[in-house]
């Protein structure tokens, strides 16, 4: 999820932003000055479908930062045949995405109509598809809910700045149904919903009770560094802690391949534990947050997918955060 801007960087109201030229070129408007404006219709997000156990399909994200050639592509997102209907798993970054995740449905599972969808959290490369599809098969956390209302629009303004035309006409579609701890039957299966929080303030788990599948959103990542915006370290450890005891036969993290042997939880919790301790230490010998991006990556660590890029951006989700804690109650003299 890329950086929320700040309000000196946002245009103001009397300017033309890039979101709402695009926004009106949708409704048929017409603009010199964007000649990517008339490619649009070659922006293709070439999604597949891997079958990963019965009745059920992943449809990979690229191991990658947000980009105007992914445009955003970046996330898991999963959809299972529950007999009656097709149950989904979170929704992708952009309106374009959830049309073509939708025509992907359609086209691997024919006939069937779309009865429930899940969003795991609020993120944005998460939700975002949500408009193709039905609000009231949208179904979600209610403090989910409320954290999308809060930022969505800030998430929107920001995506329509990294990724340009694929994000024409996306906008914010809140979930029409609230979840709580427990399970629900959808078509022919029976699903456990267990919300938890830790990368967000509100993380949903969905496991398909007829087959132990865990969709796990972004408590889990796989080859890929973790994301941190909106963490709360402890908090997702404890939540990973409580992922470990669950019975499940393979977990579908928010990033990576299909995990059968437990090992996202594992490679997410002892890279939060080596990032936590690292940022605390550089903050106790005094470094600033420049010198503390520039810090060496472990081995065990280096070989994750844009983990620089992620490390650097975890020290400025987090550092300041980390400097009150550490030197809160100590008197500096001068």
């Amino acid at each position: 999820m890329g950086r929320l801007l700040s309000k000196s960087e946002r245009l103001s109201e009397r300017e033309l932003s890039r979101r709402q030229v695009l926004q009106w070129a949708a409704a048929g408007c017409v603009f010199s000055g964007f000649p990517s404006l008339a490619n649009a219709g070659k922006l293709l997000y070439p999604l597949t479908a891997s079958k990963i156990t019965d009745d059920t399909w992943a449809v990979y994200g690229l191991p990658e930062y947000f980009s105007s050639e992914n445009g955003g592509h970046i996330v898991n997102v999963a959809f299972i045949d529950a007999g009656d209907g097709i149950v989904v798993i979170d929704t992708g970054t952009s309106k374009r995405f959830g049309e073509a995740l939708r025509s992907l449905i359609e086209a691997t599972i024919p006939g069937k109509p779309i009865i429930r969808v899940y969003n795991t959290h609020h993120h944005p490369d998460h939700v975002f598809g949500n408009q193709a599809f039905d609000r009231q098969t949208i179904a979600g956390t209610a403090e989910m809910r409320t954290a999308l209302e809060r930022d969505g629009t800030a998430f929107a303004d920001n995506l329509y700045r990294l990724l340009g035309d694929w994000m024409r006409g996306t906008d914010t579609v809140l979930p029409g149904k609230l979840l709580a701890a427990g399970e629900e039957t959808v078509g022919n299966r029976s699903f456990i919903h267990t919300p938890l929080a830790g990368h967000t303030e509100s993380d949903l788990l969905i496991q398909d009770s007829s087959t132990g599948v865990l969709f796990s959103g972004d408590l889990s990542f796989l080859y890929r560094a973790p994301t941190t915006p909106s963490a709360d370290l402890a908090v997702w450890l404890s939540a990973l802690n409580a992922m470990q005891a669950m019975d499940v036969s393979m977990i579908l993290p928010g990033h990576g391949p299909v995990d059968p042997k437990g090992e996202s939880i594992t490679q997410t919790r002892d890279y939060l534990i080596w990032l936590e301790g690292t940022l605390r230490e550089a903050v106790a010998e005094g470094l600033t947050m420049n010198e503390a991006m520039a810090l060496d990556i472990p081995s065990e660590f280096s070989g994750l997918y844009v983990v620089r890029t992620e490390f650097e951006r975890s020290v400025v989700h987090l550092y300041r955060q980390l400097e009150d804690e550490i030197f809160d109650g100590i008197e500096v003299t001068r």
